[in-house]
């Protein structure tokens, strides 16, 4: 994908990708394009060049709630929830696609995130960062998606929860969604990734699996800390 806002190209013949089951990790500087290649996934970002394959179909040119309505789902890292709305009207509103009975949809969230079945009458503006987080993430899967975007889901949240999020986001891949993220701790996601893309100015620096990447010294070196 080359592409950016304005006259400006942001990524420069970048490739990202995800398979079903599997968790795919972006990471690398600020600045480096990671979030605007989701963007453009997503299509919220018109392309100059390349495409969005999906499922085996060009949707390059689809808007994105067309995207969603063929599987795609995307958590933006700010505002992505309604905080005046209870918790489970937040997730009903993921819904908004289906018009089959979501009781079990609602169930499955509730099992993955305990704690939002337990506020699930409470504004969701009363919740922790890590909380609003599940909230978002949960709404996103009422929507059933055969891939899932996450865009910085633990920015801002203690290292504790940070754990409990990565262990949830293993459990819904394990269901065979492919999940798709940006990360800031990028040592930590690449420690449950199966493939990682490091980004370097809108540029594909190094593409391998998240254990090859974080056994890389050169990565180590100017990614992850040394």
């Amino acid at each position: 994908m080359t592409g950016g806002y304005g006259a400006a190209d942001i990524l420069h013949d970048c490739t990202i990708g995800v398979e079903k089951g599997q968790i795919a990790v972006v990471v690398g500087p600020n600045g480096a394009g990671k979030s605007t290649a989701m963007k453009a996934v997503f299509g919220m970002l018109p392309l100059r060049s390349g495409q969005v394959i999906f499922n085996g179909e060009d949707v390059t040119q689809l808007k994105p709630e067309d995207r969603v309505l063929r599987g795609m789902s995307f958590v933006p890292q700010n505002q992505n929830v309604f905080t005046s709305m209870s918790v489970e009207e937040n997730l009903e509103m993921g819904a908004f696609i289906r018009t089959d009975d979501i009781t079990d949809s609602l169930n499955q969230v509730y099992d993955l995130f305990p704690v939002l079945k337990e506020k699930r009458k409470q504004p969701a503006g009363q919740l922790s960062g890590g909380q609003r987080q599940q909230v978002a993430v949960g709404r996103a899967l009422m929507t059933q998606p055969k891939v899932l975007m996450l865009d910085e889901p633990t920015a801002g949240v203690s290292p504790i929860v940070m754990d409990e999020l990565f262990d949830r986001i293993i459990e819904i891949a394990r269901m065979g969604v492919a999940i798709l993220m940006v990360e800031q701790n990028a040592k930590q996601a690449l420690e449950i990734a199966d493939k990682g893309f490091v980004l370097v100015q809108g540029h594909n620096k190094f593409t391998n699996s998240g254990k090859a990447l974080l056994a890389n010294q050169e990565v180590r070196r100017a990614f992850l800390g040394g």
